[in-house]
């Protein structure tokens, strides 16, 4: 309890935050007790600060694996703006860079030191790191090393044995995508004692969900973008071509918008991707080699042009929104010709059948997601296991949907699976329905069975729709390590028994007009008055000065959140600055006075006007 008085009196006086966000004390104090951590936690959650505090809270350097340079840069950055010794080793090091890394290393002084997985693998890099001593092992994206997962990074495999090297060093390793399967497999290769596991939730409230089908979808990402022009914000695409072709595009519409693609040009990329780190109201059209390393909080919108791979690409894709908990809005565009793509792409994998069966099941779940006849964010969660009540926050809340009793069709898909003893998935079910003869129907004589042929009346593809939408409904559920079966959940009971209905989409792929979620956009500045988003945009071309001068990321400076909290408080000293969100010591010194001027200014015009 003393380490945690502690460790709050730092959080204010270091990062200039009132409190803990939920969950971080809690981990923070396993941490402080010499405990072995796996958190999983939601994009936004504050899960750096569970590494970062301790770290200045004890003796010795904390090392962080991160997968990305430029999350790395950044980190490092913002924590010198802080007043903490921080370097990091990577392969865009200056070797002054790398020189001052080692020396502060050597002398003792470092405290917080990043790596990519590739240089910890290196015998040199532990011989070195064993030789000064790391007190703290932090793996970030810690689902990189799930052969399953979207992220996988085979390098991360090693991280185990690197940590073994190290003495068996106290480790921590974060997420925020990692369903059960995923948590076992960090555990099992991570790990060399048992963890403290710490799931605190997936949700994000401040996220407004969209979906919708594609119908002339140049003129829907127009219609989104619009309205926010003003904020920083990412579209995805499924290709490079893609990329370009919608930044020029949208740079048409008088929108400025900028590419980011793997196939770039080095330097180009970079300089595309520091100006979105500085720059406010500017668009990235990316593939999703954008943004795991990108820790901008004020994106305040993320669009899909197409559907994502998979469900758990699709929840850290949106969580490069509304880092800072203010307001933001994440839309998807999804068809037929998507769905068929990403279907072919798993089929001609070069992976193995596991890995091929695994990844259908989650393409699945995410094409479940877009079928939903009920709120997006019950059905989002519930896939990583939690249960909440409808969101109120989502295009499905907001607009409505018009549906159909389904009771009788869900009936006859329950008698099914409960009649062939819940081991089956979708197609084999769907062949009973439709009294298909195939081999595996003769094999397991259900040609024999009540419920062979009774729902001829239905497609093959109207049957797969349904599976899809009493999956998202909660009505059956999947495992998705045991072949996709199909089980019946207490709910499904209910509808099988006639205790409960179902209602259903009337049809998942209706043409769309512009909804009203995908109209209204969720800019916290919008509700500002006229002088007061004056001031906001002074702030910001202020900080935009710094960042450049300093060429560092604009919310190394100050977020957007910080900004806002000095529109609302209007501190015309010091010590009311320190009133302001993230503004601690280190910052009050550095930048009080000049953000204190742009305000003093501002009120003297207000005055005059």
């Amino acid at each position: 309890m003393a380490d945690l008085k502690r460790a709050e009196a730092r959080l204010h006086e270091t990062f200039g935050f009132k409190a803990f966000r939920p969950g971080q004390d809690a981990i923070i104090g396993a941490i402080l007790d010499g405990r072995d951590v796996l958190a999983v936690m939601p994009t936004g959650g504050g899960k750096s600060l569970c590494y970062q505090l301790p770290a200045l809270l004890r003796e010795g350097m904390t090392v962080v694996v991160s997968p990305l340079i430029a999350l790395m840069r950044n980190q490092v950055a913002q924590l010198k703006s802080y007043g903490i010794s921080a370097a990091s080793l990577n392969s865009a090091n200056e070797p002054g860079e790398a020189r001052a890394a080692f020396q502060a290393m050597e002398a003792g002084t470092l405290r917080i030191l990043y790596l990519a997985p590739e240089r910890l693998a290196l015998a040199e890099t532990r011989a070195t790191l064993a030789r000064v001593g790391v007190s703290l092992l932090a793996i970030d994206e810690a689902h990189c090393v799930s052969q399953w997962g979207h992220d996988f990074r085979p390098e991360y495999m090693q991280i185990g044995e690197a940590a073994a090297s190290l003495g068996n060093v106290q480790r921590i390793a974060l997420t925020a995508t990692a369903d059960a399967a995923t948590r076992n497999e960090i555990q099992a290769k991570l790990f060399s004692r048992e963890p403290a596991i710490f799931v605190h939730g997936f949700d994000r409230p401040n996220l407004r969900l969209a979906m919708s089908p594609k119908n002339e979808a140049r003129r829907q990402i127009v219609d989104f973008v619009k309205p926010r022009a003003k904020e920083s914000s990412i579209v995805y695409c499924a290709s490079r071509k893609q990329t370009e072709d919608l930044a020029a595009f949208l740079n048409g519409k008088g929108l400025r918008a900028l590419p980011y693609h793997a196939g770039m040009d080095a330097d180009a990329r970079a300089r595309n991707q520091d100006a979105f780190l500085q720059e406010d109201g500017l668009i990235m059209t990316a593939t999703i080699a954008f943004g795991m390393g990108i820790d901008k909080p004020d994106v305040r919108f993320v669009m899909h042009a197409n559907l994502p791979k998979s469900l758990e690409g699709y929840y850290q894709e949106i969580g490069r929104a509304g880092r800072d908990g203010l307001p933001a809005d994440a839309l998807t565009l999804y068809g037929l010709d998507d769905i068929r793509l990403r279907r072919q792409q798993i089929e001609e994998s070069e992976a193995s059948d596991d890995q091929k069966r695994i990844e259908k099941q989650r393409l699945n779940a995410l094409i479940a997601l877009c079928e939903a006849p009920r709120c997006r964010r019950q059905t989002l969660l519930g896939y990583f296991g939690e249960d909440v009540a409808p969101c109120g926050n989502c295009d499905l809340c907001i607009d409505g949907v018009e549906v159909i009793d389904a009771t009788i069709l869900a009936q006859k898909a329950l008698s099914a699976m409960a009649r062939t003893g819940e081991r089956f998935g979708s197609e084999h079910l769907i062949a009973i329905l439709l009294g298909e003869e195939t081999d595996k129907v003769r094999q397991f004589s259900h040609d024999k069975l009540p419920t062979f042929g009774v729902g001829k009346e239905q497609t093959k593809q109207e049957w797969r729709s349904l599976f899809r939408q009493l999956y998202a409904a909660g009505v059956i559920n999947f495992d998705i390590t045991a072949y996709g079966r199909w089980t019946i959940t207490p709910r499904g009971r209910a509808v099988l028994k006639g205790a409960e209905k179902v209602e259903l989409r009337r049809e998942a792929m209706q043409t769309p007009g512009k909804t009203k979620a995908a109209k209204r956009a969720s800019a916290p500045s919008q509700n500002l008055s006229d002088a007061d988003r004056e001031l906001f945009e002074a702030l910001r071309g202020t900080r935009l000065r710094l960042a450049k001068e300093e060429k560092v990321a604009a919310f190394v400076i100050l977020p957007d959140r910080s900004l806002l909290d000095m529109v609302h408080l209007k501190p015309e000293r010091r010590e009311q600055m320190m009133m302001v969100h993230g503004v601690g010591q280190a910052k009050l010194e550095k930048y009080g006075d000049i953000f204190l001027e742009v305000l003093k200014q501002h009120k003297a015009a207000v005055v005059r006007a």
